[in-house]
């Protein structure tokens, strides 16, 4: 089955920011040999979910893989990612859709904050 894999963040005005996101996806996706990542902001950049689940889908996607790339379990993750996955699926009858939980609570965080902390 054909997977799609989305990075999901908030999105800036900074477009410095909205471009280390694709950065990071671009990552993702050498990384795990993933050939259809894209990146989705849930609000002031593009493309937003909706869109970035239409590209996969056009791409041959039978199955989405949605990953917040938040920090941690906020309204957003709690309120607006599940009302936008379910219209989306509403929308994409036949498309798989999950979600990860976001990054809060994974254990290599701890070795990120220790090399934030031992390179100042």
């Amino acid at each position: 089955m054909k997977t799609g894999i989305i990075l999901f963040a908030h999105g800036s005005r900074v477009d410095a920011a909205n471009d280390a996101v694709r950065a990071m996806a671009s990552a993702l996706a050498r990384a795990g040999g993933f050939v259809q990542v894209q990146v989705a902001f849930l609000e002031l950049g593009r493309p937003n979910l909706e869109e970035a689940v239409a590209s996969v889908a056009e791409g041959g996607a039978a199955r989405v893989v949605i990953v917040p790339y938040f920090l941690t379990l906020g309204l957003h993750m709690e309120r607006d990612l599940p009302s936008l996955v379910k219209d989306i699926s509403l929308k994409y009858n036949g498309l798989e859709i999950s979600v990860t939980a976001p990054l809060d609570g994974h254990p290599a965080l701890v070795d990120v904050l220790l090399d934030r902390v031992r390179n100042v």
